[in-house]
C-alpha cells in the first residue's frame, strides 16, 4: 500500500518541467516559522537601493512593480524551477494544467538567459514543425527571448489557435539558427499510445505523465493482449521526450510492473516534505521481459518511472542519459491571487539515488539513429543448400528454397526507429535465453 505523510496537496504538472505539489485550500497565512538573525545590513542597502531608484531612475517607478521585481528575482535565484506568479500568471498556470490550451506543445525552461526546449510533446504544432529536445529559443517574433523570464517566455507563446509565431532556435548540431514559423493550437495532450510490433511484442508510448495515465495505460495493455489473442511475451515502454507531469501517475505507471517494494520518495528539509509511494502487489505484464526507453527529453516523472523499474531490475533500461530533474515544486497561493512556486523536496529512486543533474543512466546506450532499408537487388546468395549433390539434413529435408519469410515473423517494428528496433530485438533475445533456461517449459 502506498503512503503518504502529507495529504492537504496534491500532484500536478506545471507550466515548464517538473513534478509540482499544489494546495488543495488557500494559504491565506504566512509560515509560522520565525526567521531568526535577519541580515539588517543586506536589508538596509534594498533599502538604499529602493530608494535611488525612486528619486534617480531615467523614469518614475511604482513602488508596487518594483517590489513584484524584487520578489521574482529572489525566487529565480534559488534554482531554475522557483518562480513567483502574479494573480494573472497564477490563472495560466491553472489553465495549462487542465491538458487543453492554445500554444505550441513544448515543456521549457531556462538556460543562460534563453528558453530550452525539454521537450516538444507528440503530436502538436511544435511537434510537427521539428522543434528538438535540447534547442535553444534565441527570439519569438522579432523579440529577443535574452532578459524575458520563463512565464513571460510562455505567455508570448501561448495565444489563440490559429494564429502564428516565429521561433528562432540555436541547435547543437546547426552551423547557424533555424527559424521555424509555427501556427498555434489547442493543445490536447494523449498520454498513451500503444500497438503490437509483431505477433507476442507490444509497444506503449506515454507522452506525458497525467492523472488518469496508469488507467489509460491499464487499457493499453488489456487492447493489446486482445489484439495478439494472448499474453505479451515482451513489452517496449517508450518514455523518450516525455518531460514529466503528475507524481502519483509516475508511482501508478511504475505499480503496474512491480510486485512490491519501493516506488519513490521525496525528501526535503521539513518533515511534512517526505512522501513515499510503495507497490502494491500484482505485475499486469506477469513478469514478461520489459524494455524501457528514454533519451535526455526525459525527466521528472519518466525518470521516476524509469529509476524504479531499473533498480528494481525489473526493465532493462535503453537509449541515452535522462534530463536529471529530481526535484519537487510546491505551488503556495497568496492574499492577493498571486502564488510562489518554489522547490522543496528531492525524490529518490528505491536505492536511496538521487538523479538531480545527474539523470538516469541507461543499462544499454543506444545512439538516435533511423534505419533505411536497402532494397533487394533479386539476386540472391548462394547457401549449402544450392550446392550439387549437397549432404541431406537427418532432421528432414530443408524449406524450399526462395520461400517467404512467413507473414507473422516479419519484423513489423517502425521502420524509421533504430531505437525501437533494438528494443524489439532485445525482448526477443531475453526469451530465447529464458526459454533455453528452462527447456522441460
Amino acid at each position: 500500500m502506498k503512503t503518504v505523510s502529507r495529504t492537504s496537496h496534491f500532484s500536478l504538472a506545471g507550466l515548464a518541467l517538473g513534478l509540482i505539489l499544489l494546495p488543495s485550500s488557500l494559504l491565506a497565512e504566512a509560515p509560522t516559522e520565525t526567521t531568526q538573525g535577519l541580515p539588517l545590513e543586506e536589508l538596509r542597502n534594498f533599502s538604499d537601493i529602493f530608494a535611488r531608484i525612486k528619486s534617480d531612475y531615467v523614469e518614475k517607478k511604482d513602488d508596487r512593480e518594483l517590489l513584484h521585481n524584487a520578489i521574482r528575482g529572489m525566487l529565480s535565484g534559488l534554482d531554475p524551477h522557483s518562480s513567483y506568479l502574479d494573480p494573472d500568471e497564477y490563472k495560466e498556470l491553472k489553465i495549462g494544467t487542465t491538458g487543453q490550451f492554445g500554444g505550441l506543445g513544448i515543456q521549457v525552461g531556462m538556460e543562460d538567459g534563453f528558453i530550452k526546449v525539454i521537450s516538444p510533446i507528440d503530436d502538436t504544432p511544435a511537434f510537427r514543425a521539428g522543434i528538438k529536445a535540447g534547442d535553444l529559443i534565441i527570439r519569438l517574433d522579432d523579440k529577443p527571448v535574452k532578459g524575458m523570464s520563463l512565464n513571460d517566455a510562455v505567455n508570448t507563446m501561448r495565444g489563440k489557435p490559429g494564429s502564428k509565431i516565429v521561433l528562432t532556435i540555436v541547435r547543437k548540431s546547426e552551423t547557424s539558427p533555424l527559424s521555424f514559423t509555427i501556427t498555434r493550437d489547442i493543445i490536447k495532450v494523449k498520454s498513451v499510445k500503444s500497438r503490437l510490433l509483431e505477433k507476442d511484442y507490444g509497444y506503449i508510448r506515454i507522452a506525458t505523465f497525467q492523472s488518469r495515465t496508469a488507467h489509460h495505460l491499464i487499457e493499453a495493455l488489456d487492447s493489446l493482449v486482445d489484439e495478439n489473442g494472448s499474453a505479451l511475451k515482451g513489452l517496449v515502454l517508450d518514455l523518450r521526450n516525455n518531460p514529466g507531469g503528475v507524481l502519483n501517475a509516475a508511482a501508478d505507471v511504475s505499480d503496474i510492473f512491480l510486485d512490491d517494494g519501493m516506488i519513490v520518495y521525496t525528501k526535503g528539509r521539513k518533515a511534512e516534505s517526505y512522501f513515499e509511494f510503495k507497490a502494491k502487489s500484482g505485475d499486469s505484464l506477469e513478469g514478461a521481459p520489459l524494455v524501457v526507453l528514454i533519451n535526455d527529453g526525459s525527466a521528472s516523472a519518466s525518470e521516476i518511472v524509469a529509476g524504479a523499474l531499473q533498480d528494481h531490475k525489473r526493465a532493462i533500461i535503453m537509449g541515452s542519459k535522462s534530463f536529471g530533474k529530481g526535484s519537487v515544486q510546491t505551488i503556495q497561493e497568496l492574499k492577493n491571487g498571486g502564488a510562489v512556486k518554489f522547490t522543496t523536496a528531492r525524490y529518490f529512486t528505491p536505492s536511496g539515488r538521487s538523479i538531480q543533474a545527474e539523470g538516469i543512466t541507461p543499462d544499454i546506450t543506444l545512439k538516435n539513429l533511423a534505419l533505411t532499408e536497402v532494397k533487394d537487388s533479386g539476386i540472391k546468395g548462394i547457401k549449402e543448400a544450392d550446392l550439387t549433390g549437397h549432404i541431406s539434413n537427418p532432421n528432414g529435408e530443408a524449406d524450399e528454397i526462395g520461400n517467404e519469410i512467413p507473414e507473422e515473423t516479419k519484423d513489423s517494428a517502425l521502420p524509421d526507429e533504430y531505437q525501437v528496433n533494438e528494443a524489439l530485438n532485445l525482448l526477443k533475445g531475453l526469451n530465447i535465453f529464458s526459454q533455453k533456461k528452462s527447456p522441460g517449459k
